[in-house]
């Protein structure tokens, strides 16, 4: 009963679907300030979601997605993450994944003026989310 205590409840909703509702330990995931962990009666506070790996912990097991952008509302007894894209690890293609990986380096090393920079900086950051969430 007292591992019950330690879980707070974790919504996880896109535009198009209900992607996770359930209990957690502790999740995990990036935002623009760094990277953060979540526990039960953290400090409420509302974040902005940098591209990466979403980790949800739950007594032994670990689950892994790709969380590409968004909001997370934290309270004591719950996180509420409004995703506009995420994908489970199995959902993911990852030779796609690494074709976008290589097509976001080149248009980054070429330094051709006419890229879209900060385009091409999160498509790297979401590619490499996509393929370190399957690995």
């Amino acid at each position: 009963m007292a591992d019950e205590n330690k879980k707070f409840t974790l919504k996880i909703i896109t535009p198009d679907r209900m992607f996770y509702e359930g209990e957690a330990d502790m999740v995990e995931f990036n935002t623009t300030e760094g990277e953060i962990g979540i526990y039960k009666n953290h400090i409420p506070m509302t974040v902005i979601i940098k591209p990466g790996v979403l980790t949800i912990t739950d007594g032994d097991s670990q689950t892994k997605a790709a969380l590409h952008a968004g909001f997370v509302e934290i309270l004591q007894e719950s996180v509420t993450i409004l995703a506009e894209v995420i994908e489970w690890a199995d959902e993911i293609d990852e030779k796609r994944a690494e074709s976008a990986l290589d097509r976001a380096q080149e248009r980054l090393r070429t330094k051709d003026p006419k890229t879209d920079i900060a385009r091409a900086e999160t498509a790297l950051l979401r590619a490499m989310a996509r393929i370190n969430a399957v690995k």
